[in-house]
């Protein structure tokens, strides 16, 4: 039986350390791309909005989008049963996607707010220092410095090849 825990805890941990890299390659790019959508007229005072709400009204802003997504991953998760996988995974691609960059925007425009929960700040200290250490052991590794050379390499051929063309 040890074997098979020392198994799942490994692959719990890839996981997890899957989602977070995935939080932290997605979450600054996507949060500037809102930024700029939000520049439209009638959005930046929706921003303004946001900023100056209380710490609890804050949270429930934050929130608001995971909750919204629920039905749209349940409807994905249907669309596989009946035999439209692509689609299926499309949508909840999709959705992981637009859901990453709304919640990265609200919670920039609502951390402020949230920081003044204690418990909010504690929480939040915790999982800012233990990410770090996922994404350091993640960066440490044989894979991760593998991919790195193999990047490195594959961008160096492509300056070439532009160059002599």
């Amino acid at each position: 039986m040890k074997p098979l825990t020392t198994v799942l805890k490994r692959a719990f941990g890839v996981l997890i350390a899957l989602v977070v890299l995935f939080e932290e390659w997605g979450w600054e790019p996507l949060q500037r791309l809102m930024a700029r959508i939000a520049r439209l007229p009638g959005l930046r005072q929706l921003e303004d909005m946001v900023t100056r709400l209380p710490p609890w009204a804050a949270l429930i802003v934050l929130l608001l989008p995971s909750l919204l997504l629920v039905p749209v991953k349940l409807a994905a998760l249907w669309l596989i049963g009946i035999g439209k996988g692509s689609l299926g995974i499309t949508v909840i691609v999709v959705a992981k996607i637009v859901g990453t960059a709304v919640v990265a925007r609200l919670f920039t425009l609502t951390r402020p707010a949230l920081t003044r929960l204690s418990w909010f700040e504690a929480i939040y200290g915790r999982w800012v220092a233990w990410k770090q250490s996922v994404i350091a052991r993640v960066r440490a590794s044989w894979a991760w410095r593998m991919g790195r050379a193999i990047k490195r390499s594959v961008v160096a051929r492509i300056r070439r090849f532009k160059q002599s063309a």
